[in-house]
């Protein structure tokens, strides 16, 4: 093997190298994100009973109201 072509031979590593750190600073970037990722999943899985439970209160305060207003509009017209 001449000089020119172990030259180049080291080059090459030298790139894959480079090439190497930027893609595991990539994998590390890409999992760390993929974490937080997934804790935002986990809150929000969390509330979703929290929101079901608030929704099914509210839903039962709107039908009392309007239960409230058909028997103020019926007491005051047909009695």
């Amino acid at each position: 093997m001449s000089f020119k072509q172990a030259k180049e031979l080291v080059e090459r590593m030298e790139f894959s190298e480079i090439a190497l750190n930027k893609a595991l600073v990539n994998l590390e970037s890409a999992s760390s994100n993929f974490e937080k990722t997934l804790k935002e999943q986990e809150k929000i899985l969390n509330k979703i009973p929290n929101a079901d439970k608030k929704l099914s209160i509210m839903s039962i305060a709107v039908a009392l109201n309007i239960g409230l207003l058909i028997g103020i509009l019926i007491g005051k017209y047909l009695i």
